[in-house]
C-alpha cells in the first residue's frame, strides 16, 4: 500500500501473477488439442485445454451425422448445447462448469428464441455471455455457440 491507503498497481498486478503461478503450477503451460471426435480430418480441435481451462470450438445444431437439424432456432440451439455437454464430458468437465459463451446469430430478432432453450442447460448457473449476429454461419445455421469451461 502506498501512503493514503491506495494500493500499489504494480505491486496488485505481481500479487496476481504469483497467485495464478501458485494456482496453476506446471499445468499453467500445458497445453493439449483435442480434435474433432470422429473426424480428425476437419482443420480445428474441438475443444484445447490450456492449464484448467477447456475451449471449446463454436458448436452448430447438427447431429452425429453432420447434418442440421430442421426446425430453426429452439431445435439447433438445443442440439449444440447438448453437443457441448458431451465435449465438455469426454474431457472431463461439465455444464455446471462453463464460466463463458458467446452466442453467434443468423438473425438477432430470434435472439428471445434462443434464450428460452438457453436457459434450460444453465437454469441457475449462468455464465457470462455475448452474442452478436452473424451474415452467415456454417451450413447456414441459424445458431453457434462456443463456450470456456474449468476442467
Amino acid at each position: 500500500m502506498t501512503s493514503g491507503g491506495r494500493s500499489d498497481p504494480l505491486r496488485t498486478l505481481l500479487a496476481s501473477a504469483m497467485l495464478l503461478v501458485s494456482c496453476h503450477g506446471d499445468r499453467a503451460d500445458r497445453t493439449e488439442f483435442f480434435p474433432v471426435a470422429g473426424n480428425s480430418s476437419l482443420p480445428f480441435s474441438e475443444a484445447v485445454q490450456v492449464g484448467d481451462i477447456l475451449y471449446l470450438s463454436g458448436q452448430l445444431g447438427t447431429d452425429s451425422s453432420g447434418r442440421l437439424l430442421p426446425g430453426g432456432i429452439g431445435p439447433e440451439t438445443r442440439q449444440a448445447l447438448t453437443n457441448i455437454a458431451s465435449i465438455l464430458e469426454r474431457h472431463g468437465s461439465s455444464m455446471d462448469r462453463v464460466f463463458k459463451c458467446t452466442a453467434m446469430l443468423a438473425d438477432m430478432g430470434e435472439w428471445t428464441a434462443m434464450n428460452e432453450v438457453y436457459l434450460t442447460f444453465f437454469p441457475v448457473h449462468r455464465p457470462a455471455r455475448s452474442a452478436f449476429g452473424a451474415t452467415g454461419l456454417a451450413l447456414g445455421a441459424r445458431v453457434e455457440l462456443e463456450c470456456t469451461a474449468l476442467k
